[in-house]
């Protein structure tokens, strides 16, 4: 395609994870011109990572630890499911406080209202998208399953699971023999599981993007790479400079998820965000060995049936988005996680690296940007973009274009940080 330098379409979606791509997808469907851009591949930074879970179960987002031994910990390095560098805690404190805030239980309840509809519609919104783009393959439907050895996780397990049920979501308690059943890949010594089947699991998150960016360039769609910092408004239009050139458009998106923070600043916009940060690495034992995805309640990973193999993935490393690795915890956890299933060795050259973006309520910003006329934010999924990227994308899309909105919009806009 020659120069687009005199071009204009209906909307500019910067950023081609997950997220940016649904939201591209959802908005071509309400008949908008789109153009992608992004500086490197789609699907290729954050969303390349995660689990793959689209988790229709998971309706409690991640809060912020609230008593003193778990904290205490977690601090000492005693817990393999957190990680802090300590030189970036002065940078990440305010998020921090703020986050242990909203885990209160006073604030903590409005969290889970705030992302219900996002989590009670993921799979609905996800699956016309993964029909029409062909990835049918890439889905594993059996659900996940969380893991124990010890009294006291069963005890909070079984909470939760009961808990869970309130909000509609099927939970399976299951004694040892029959974790041992469904999941034959495990070692004995559990005392018993959870089974959620309500979730999808993508057993290549990186192809199922490489499928979305397919159907969208089929719909008549573009993607281009280029840079978001050089978005600008030019009269009633942003623009923004890509490899064919200036693209304009009435309307633009930041749909750039770690690194959508540092745009809004550039713009005026002071968000309290911060980021966890996560590892993975892949093990040669066939994907197929497990049939479910398995979280280790006690240790804070998962391991993941994917087509290269079997993926463990770590919990949360408090550190600055760009600061070098340092995979301690996939180090800690290896020996853990081979205990509990034969994973073979390993398959990655080197840990993959992945940064989340979390706003301290746990709520995504999704909406306009008050102080510039069609600019739009859609950033901030924390642990679930994967999950909540279709429905935030029609969500977004349905505001944009003047449609009655699915959901309440106000816990979503950004104007509760400003």
């Amino acid at each position: 395609m020659g120069s687009m330098q005199n071009k204009s379409v209906d909307v500019l979606v910067l950023g081609a994870g997950i997220v940016g791509l649904s939201l591209a997808l959802k908005l071509q469907e309400r008949g908008r011109d789109v153009v992608l851009v992004d500086k490197g591949e789609p699907g290729a930074a954050t969303s390349f990572g995660n689990a793959g879970l689209i988790e229709r179960s998971t309706v409690f987002p991640y809060a912020f630890p609230r008593d003193f031994p778990t904290l205490l910990a977690y601090a000492l390095g005693r817990r393999t499911a957190a990680h802090y560098h300590w030189r970036a805690l002065p940078a990440l404190l305010p998020w921090m406080w703020r986050y242990w805030q909203h885990s209160s239980p006073a604030l903590y309840p409005q969290a889970i209202q705030a992302a219900m509809p996002l989590i009670a519609h993921s799979w609905s919104e996800h699956l016309p998208l993964i029909e029409a783009a062909g990835a049918q393959h890439l889905v594993n439907d059996k659900g996940w399953i969380k893991v124990f050895r010890q009294e006291e996780s069963a005890r909070q397990s079984l909470d939760m699971a009961e808990q869970s049920r309130a909000f509609g979501v099927q939970a399976h308690v299951l004694t040892a023999t029959e974790l041992l059943a469904k999941e034959p890949a495990l070692s004995s010594g559990l005392l018993g599981g959870v089974h959620y089947p309500d979730a999808r699991q993508i057993q290549d998150p990186q192809a199922l993007s490489t499928a979305y960016q397919r159907l969208f360039e089929q719909r008549g769609g573009r993607f281009f790479h280029g840079d978001a910092h050089t978005l600008r408004m030019h009269g009633n239009a942003w623009s923004v400079q890509s490899d064919h050139g200036r693209i304009d458009a009435p309307q633009a998106v930041l749909a750039l998820g770690p690194w959508g923070e540092d745009m809004a600043r550039q713009l005026g916009y002071h968000l309290p965000m911060g980021r966890k940060r996560g590892y993975h690495m892949h093990f040669s034992a066939p994907g197929a060995c497990l049939q479910h995805t398995i979280v280790d309640v006690e240790h804070g990973y998962a391991m993941v049936p994917m087509l290269r193999g079997v993926r463990l993935t770590t919990g949360a490393e408090f550190a600055l988005r760009d600061a070098p690795a340092t995979p301690v915890q996939l180090d800690r956890i290896e020996p853990v996680a081979k205990a509990l299933a034969g994973l073979g060795s390993r398959v990655d050259a080197q840990p993959w690296l992945g940064s989340r973006p979390c706003t301290p309520d746990m709520v995504p910003v999704l909406g306009p940007a008050p102080k510039h006329a069609g600019l739009w934010f859609s950033f901030g999924h924390a642990h679930h973009g994967l999950t909540q990227a279709a429905s935030s994308g029609r969500l977004l899309a349905e505001m944009m274009t003047g449609e009655t909105p699915f959901a309440d919009t106000k816990p979503y806009r950004v104007e509760r940080f400003l």
